[in-house]
């Protein structure tokens, strides 16, 4: 497991149209929504009721607390309104240090997710000093393996998540010094 920060350090994370936080307790509403709209969850296990999503929700608020790293609420600067979650994740028996990333199907299509994941893994390298990197997406999902590509990620194998998602996905990944040298090459975030 990656060092945690130190205590209380609740990151803030901006990019030029989003806000990276920590979930807040009232993100709920939005995040409920978000996991029972059955497009938005298509490839993240299925819709899911109210209770399931709040026990996610806490889930995602635990491992801020316990491991100083989760999911960040990703928010739009000009609106204020939640859009979705993205970052650092990295369940017991996970397949490595995974950037995941899950937007509300009326905030996909604009450039977001690459910008908040970029901001997110420029953040886990740093702060958490991660080596490397990956996603794990469902094969079916050729929206998210095109954003890993984007990001520089490459295919590296199949695997089945642990219990109990117990998905077959594909992992893309890359090192902190390739994604550094990227960064370095195109000059910042993914374009």
């Amino acid at each position: 497991m990656a060092l945690s920060p130190p205590p209380g350090a609740a990151p803030l994370l901006q990019t030029a149209r989003l806000l990276l936080r920590p979930p807040r307790r009232e993100d709920f509403d939005d995040w409920a929504a978000f996991a029972a709209d059955p497009q938005s969850m298509r490839y993240l296990g299925g819709p899911q009721p109210r209770a399931v999503a709040w026990r996610a929700f806490t889930l995602m608020a635990g491992s801020w607390a316990l491991y100083g790293f989760g999911m960040f609420s990703v928010v739009e600067r000009a609106s204020g309104r939640w859009i979705g979650r993205v970052g650092p994740w990295r369940p017991e028996g996970w397949p490595g240090n995974e950037i995941g990333w899950g937007l509300r199907t009326d905030a996909t299509g604009r450039g977001y997710a690459a910008e908040a994941a970029a901001a997110a893994i420029d953040w886990a390298l740093e702060a958490l000093g991660w080596d490397g990197f990956i996603h794990c997406i469902d094969a079916a999902n050729q929206r998210s393996v095109a954003l890993a590509q984007r990001l520089g990620s490459a295919w590296l194998r199949n695997t089945v998540l642990p219990v109990p998602i117990g998905l077959e996905v594909g992992v893309y990944g890359q090192t902190a010094t390739e994604w550094r040298t990227r960064a370095a090459q195109r000059g910042g975030a993914p374009k």
